[in-house]
């Protein structure tokens, strides 16, 4: 090979990386615009918790003898609020997490295209319904609706200390306020695992019926190992929710500082976000403060379980049933 032949392919290289690495106006525009918007929003909730930080230290320093209700500490004030808000999310949870992925299953693979259409139109509508109406239903309809379960409860099941009596005469329990949180978060959760199953490989699907297997035992062994990261970012996604929802359980609740499993009972803990909107208005001083202080306990909270659902989903992202 000549010199001349050995230098040509590298001129011709020369000549083009110029164009490889030219960029349209519209990639800069989009890359520019992501990196600012993913940047305001971390500046924002840096603010925010400055802002909580700043305002709950009055409350961290002050006398206890201060705070309305006069609790022995700081913590004795917060941890029964702590309490109801870890307890009525994750029976919400617990309630709602099976019944959305059942629907989602039913709506990506058993229901017809019309039926699973419709249905997903009114998933989707259901979660635009406002807090406040969820709250008139479980004061006005469930909670009256109830009642009967809850005196079957306590009559055959009260040797267990979550159904123990007496049975609350308004229904307005822990149990109803968790029952309205799973009604509520349902919709988000379905959502998402109806799109996540929606995405599993048909060749997957295909060749495990081929093999012989049922629909549900293709569901099992292809839809659910493909869309279990999908489950558990819908299953965080509808905890934060019913972590900070605040109007629905302030008025369905009949709430008293306490910790206590007990479901049915009038006696119920408050939680976190229901108590600042019930104290907030008749509130002054280092109380305001205190109540700053319990909003900075639920911003650690909720960051907490987002930060585990991230890890759960980057630890299984290298498998899926794709792969």
């Amino acid at each position: 090979m000549s010199a001349t032949e050995a230098t040509e392919p590298t001129e011709a290289t020369e000549q083009r990386t110029p164009i490889r690495a030219k960029q349209r106006l519209g990639d800069i525009v989009f890359s520019r615009a992501a990196l600012i918007s993913g940047s305001v929003i971390l500046l924002i909730l840096a603010l925010v918790a400055i802002f909580l930080v700043a305002q709950s230290l009055p409350a961290v320093v002050a006398d206890p003898g201060d705070f309305i209700g006069q609790p022995a500490s700081l913590w004795d004030y917060v941890w029964p609020l702590v309490f109801g808000t870890l307890w009525s999310a994750a029976l919400a949870l617990v309630m709602a997490l099976p019944l959305a992925v059942g629907i989602a299953l039913f709506i990506s693979h058993y229901a017809p295209r019309r039926l699973a259409q419709l249905l997903g139109y009114i998933i989707d509508l259901l979660a635009a319904v406002p807090s406040v109406v969820y709250g008139l239903w479980g004061i006005g309809v469930l909670a009256p609706a109830v009642l009967p379960a809850y005196q079957w409860l306590t009559e055959n099941l009260g040797w267990i200390p979550f159904f123990a009596g007496p049975v609350s005469g308004t229904g307005r329990t822990i149990l109803t306020a968790a029952i309205v949180l799973g009604v509520m978060i349902l919709p988000v959760m379905t959502a998402i695992c109806r799109e996540i199953f929606l995405q599993t490989p048909v060749l997957h699907e295909e060749a495990a019926l081929a093999l012989g297997a049922t629909r549900w035992e293709m569901i099992t062994m292809a839809v659910l190992p493909f869309g279990r990261p999908g489950i558990i970012s819908g299953a965080m996604l509808g905890l934060g929710r019913a972590l900070g929802e605040t109007m629905a359980v302030a008025m369905v609740l009949s709430p008293q500082a306490i910790i206590t499993f007990a479901l049915l009972q009038s006696a119920n803990p408050n939680t976190i976000a229901a108590n600042i909107a019930l104290s907030f208005p008749e509130s002054y001083g280092v109380n305001v403060n205190l109540l700053i202080f319990t909003g900075l306990v639920l911003f650690l909270i909720t960051l907490a379980v987002n930060s585990i659902a991230r890890y759960i989903v980057n630890r299984r992202k290298d498998f899926s049933g794709a792969n």
